[in-house]
């Protein structure tokens, strides 16, 4: 589809603007009237604020507002209760010695009611807006009086906060205030995706997407923007180098990223999507190229945020409704220096070079070791022919081995020349290996295999054995160095001078002085700017998809890369505005949590995709932005699953993964550990949709899980009514410290999706009579899983229901106790001899244990025990021993040459090894 087709289909279903909020106090929420000083004093309704603040912390619903406008209004012929702030922010809440201070947490806005952004934007860039004592300063009752005449209300006379305000009309309170807002509605996006229509969106993520790209192409040469790739190609074929640990299909997902027009990434909880997304960012622009990080909440921008400021790179300019936006304004107003001159980035990445040399030898070392390992095992198969080969191949048995393999590995080319090389290597290998013509082939290779072996034998015979305990500490430390090298060859790429030229610095200063504006100020500022220079200097940006419209400039391609997260939970509408702005996109999602929610109706879509001739890939109302990208790149999926114990993490994966997750995880400590407790609270009946018992055992369980140590404490339920009941109960019963002492949250399954807590409480608020919709609506299979992989320690589910069916069912029967995995496979010769002599000792031996992909030979207690060189070969077997380490596991190697084959000192050495290694655990666990 043409993008203009696109763009016209979705402007014609974007939703109108939506209802504003008249009333900040609707629902009972409180307001607390400041002094016009802005001092919190400590009072009991301040106290719940402030605590409502720490439950909602990552909502950030706490806003103080200056002038309201209070009374009420006709509005559409229906009289309207108002209490409306003309200007707002939003805030914390920090305690000091004689109250609470207030502390600005994001945007300060002029009220919606002003419809003319010009006109708001030049309210905001009143001289002292919004400063401490404002409201008192000379001129400002002048601003509100002129700001509520805008917004097109009939305002009446200026009171104070003590004053009564009238039953008919409106008045004017010109004084601050404290309040919550827990829904915030954006505007319609019909206009702006008309006027994107009208542009060349040919070279976009968006043309791609729909399927209008090119083939691939960026439209520009990363390495050359800001000359911090140095002369690197955004190619496939390099390594990747990175200062995150990374698997391989996460290093996949950042390779594609590079050139791909779309990169589609998916996986379940805890697979590390985010960590693959700040992976390809900081890649993107180590090459010089530019990225933009959709999200859609603002708490996950700051997650995303706070995760790339651990690794070094260019800051990330968080551009929307982000309190952390001080720290960047700071250093842009502090101005930049001179910048990394290009030597300086040369010498970092020889150091690159150099360090990633050494972890290729030192990996070619510990791969030669277990090329002789793995040949000296074969060595009893050959053992019985050996004479015979001797006989038949006397040259493979003399200290012309090596040179005879080189001979015979010598390729034939294409041309006649190579043909001829190629042959006259093989007649001089076989003279030399002195068989006779009429000797098969298959005799020869087999000589050759049993001289490798018999060499291979001798070698460890006269060294010892295979003992690559060193080697494999050298090799994680080489990998260390060169991630932290790598990183710091980020930072300085991030910070060239050629990438901060008179036009950056220049655009750098006027982003200072646009993050410091109020929102619709930032807006015009932002749109005025010369956006080039700008994001060649600050190429890495963070903001939720409706800040990207609101206060990115409209300039197609942009950015090299668009990363939209949680696109499941993106609507097409919202996506395409953003997708305009970049040349390639990463699309990451998950299809089996919680969807966006679409309020345009069948009718609308069936008559606007008729008119238009359009397929149902443009179904706004089914289809979201990581069904769509589906459509136009295939998937990596991300299996390894690394934040919960397996008992949480099995139900899941088998029942909506189709068990197509690798659980990273495993122990067999965390296999016996029960992390899901049912307790079942006697029946009573719903009182405004809320289970009253539920709620009291909801308190009580919270209360012991902070006996037991937690911290990070989410309380959740699929309903509203009885979230609402559940954040009055614990606000009445802790204080503001203890909250903030438990990090405690409490919200609905839809408000914790991206979210995740230590332990997690699950009031289900069902009963046995209820009607089925309260039923089909927890048991709906997105929502359950988004419900139950919220926790990685403890899972509490509350229930009144006594014996339910179906999926509650069968959680609540899987909830009983971890699943009982069956023993691997039964070992084989040196492991099987070993593990029969390990039980001999008393010693636990759990042969053929799985990790994730992987198979551990032996697991004596909670270390890894390898017998052999991987089936695979030496590569998968370094590749299991890196994924391995990195998930925590103590390994020990147990070739049978370590101990000339003597199984018994085996035993002894491995059994006091392992105590010793579980020891070490212990103790670093219990420090």
């Amino acid at each position: 589809m043409q993008p203009r087709t696109v763009l016209a289909v979705l402007a014609e279903l974007a939703p109108a603007a939506a209802e504003r909020i008249l009333d900040v106090t609707r629902g009972s929420q409180p307001m607390v009237w400041l002094e016009i000083a802005e001092k919190a004093p400590r009072e009991k309704t301040v106290e719940r604020l402030a605590a409502l603040d720490a439950l909602h912390r990552e909502e950030r619903i706490l806003h103080r507002g200056w002038g309201f406008l209070a009374g009420r209004a006709e509005i559409e012929g229906k009289p309207r209760k108002i209490r409306l702030p003309l200007l707002s922010q939003p805030v914390r809440l920090e305690r000091s010695l004689l109250g609470y201070r207030v502390v600005p947490a994001g945007d300060v806005e002029v009220t919606p009611l002003v419809a003319d952004p010009e006109l708001a934007a030049a309210f905001e860039a009143a001289p002292g807006l919004a400063t401490p004592g404002w409201l008192g300063a000379t001129g400002s009752g002048a601003w509100l009086r002129s700001v509520a005449d805008a917004t097109g209300f009939t305002v009446g006379e200026t009171i104070g906060p003590k004053q009564r305000i009238p039953p008919e009309g409106l008045v004017l309170v010109a004084a601050p205030a404290l309040f919550v807002v827990r829904d915030v509605f954006g505007g319609g996006l019909a206009d702006s995706l008309r006027s994107w229509a009208g542009r060349d969106l040919s070279a976009t993520a968006l043309a791609a997407v729909y399927g209008e790209s090119g083939t691939g192409d960026s439209g520009t040469d990363e390495s050359g923007i800001g000359g911090s790739g140095a002369g690197m190609t955004a190619t496939g074929h390099e390594p990747v180098l990175s200062p995150l640990p990374l698997t391989g299909p996460q290093e996949r997902v950042v390779i594609r990223a590079r050139s791909e027009p779309v990169t589609v990434v998916s996986g379940p909880p805890g697979s590390g999507k985010s960590h693959t997304v700040v992976a390809a960012a900081l890649e993107v622009v180590y090459r010089g190229g530019s990225v933009l990080v959709a999200t859609q909440s603002p708490h996950a921008a700051e997650v995303l945020a706070v995760l790339l400021a651990r690794y070094p790179g260019s800051p990330p300019v968080l551009f929307g409704d982000a309190g952390g936006r001080a720290g960047l304004e700071a250093e842009l107003a502090a101005g930049a220096d001179q910048g990394v001159e290009a030597d300086v980035i040369r010498s970092g990445q020889a150091r690159v070079k150099a360090a990633h040399a050494a972890v290729r030898v030192k990996s070619s070392e510990i791969v030669s070791a277990l090329n002789i390992e793995r040949a000296a095992a074969t060595l009893p198969d050959h053992q019985p022919r050996l004479p015979e080969l001797f006989a038949d191949v006397p040259g493979a048995f003399t200290e012309a081995l090596d040179r005879i393999r080189a001979l015979l590995a010598v390729e034939p080319g294409a041309g006649w020349w190579s043909r001829r090389r190629a042959r006259s290597a093989r007649r001089k290998a076989f003279r030399l290996l002195g068989a006779a013509g009429s000797v098969p082939e298959e005799i020869v290779s087999e000589a050759l295999a049993a001289a490798a072996a018999q060499r291979a034998a001798a070698h460890l015979a006269a060294t010892g054995g295979t003992d690559l305990t060193t080697r494999w500490g050298a090799l994680h430390d080489a990998e260390h160095e060169l991630r932290e090298v790598v990183g710091q060859a980020m930072r300085d790429a991030a910070r060239s001078a050629e990438r901060w030229s008179r036009d950056a610095r220049r655009a750098a200063g006027a982003l200072a002085a646009a993050l410091r504006a109020g929102r619709n100020r930032r807006r015009e500022l932002l749109a005025r700017m010369e956006a080039a220079p700008l994001v060649r200097a600050l190429p890495l940006w963070i903001g939720t998809v409706a800040d990207v419209e609101d206060l990115l400039p409209p300039e197609p391609g942009l950015f090299d890369l668009v990363v939209i997260d949680e696109a499941s939970h993106v609507d097409q509408i919202r996506a395409a505005p953003v997708l305009a702005r970049a040349r390639r996109a990463l699309i990451v999602g998950d299809p089996r949590q919680l969807r966006f929610v679409s309020f345009v109706s069948d009718v609308d879509v069936t008559q606007v995709l008729e008119a238009h001739d359009c397929d149902e890939r443009l179904d706004v109302r089914r289809v979201s932005t990581y069904d769509l990208a589906t459509a136009a790149a295939p998937v990596t999926w991300l299996a390894e699953h690394h934040r919960s114990v397996p008992h949480l993490i099995d139900f899941p994966a088998r029942c909506f993964y189709g068990g197509r997750v690798s659980v990273m995880t495993r122990t067999p400590l965390a296999d016996a550990t029960d992390a899901i407790d049912v307790l079942h609270v006697p029946d009573a009946p719903l009182v405004k949709g809320v289970n009253k018992a539920e709620v009291a055992a909801a308190l009580a369980t919270v209360e012991r899980l902070a006996a037991a140590g937690h911290r990070g404490i989410g309380v959740i339920s699929p309903f509203r009514a009885q979230a609402e009941a559940l954040e009055a109960a614990l606000l009445k019963a802790l204080s503001v410290e203890r909250i903030e002492k438990l990090r405690l949250r409490v919200g609905t399954v839809h408000a914790f999706q991206g979210s995740e807590a230590d332990a997690v409480v699950v009031s289900l608020a069902l009963l046995d009579g209820d009607a089925p919709s309260r039923r089909r609506f927890v048991t709906d299979p997105l929502l359950f899983n988004v419900m139950v992989t919220r926790a990685r320690r403890k899972l509490v589910v509350l229930t009144s229901l006594t014996a339910p069916p179906g999926l509650l069912g069968d959680y609540l029967r899987h909830a009983e106790g971890p699943r009982e995995v069956g023993p691997g496979a039964e070992p084989s010769g040196w492991a099987a001899d070993l593990a029969a002599e390990l039980k001999r000792l008393d010693v636990e031996v759990r042969p053929g244990y799985s990790v994730g992909p992987w198979t551990i030979d032996l697991c004596v207690e909670d270390v890894g025990v390898l017998c052999a060189v991987h089936p695979d070969g030496p590569d998968a077997h370094l590749e299991r021993q890196g994924a391995l380490h990195r998930a925590g596991w103590r390994l020990i190697d147990a070739f049978p040459s370590r101990w000339h084959g003597d199984v018994r000192r085996a035993a002894l050495e491995i059994a006091v090894l392992a105590e010793g290694q579980r020891g070490a655990g212990q103790a670093t666990g219990a420090g």
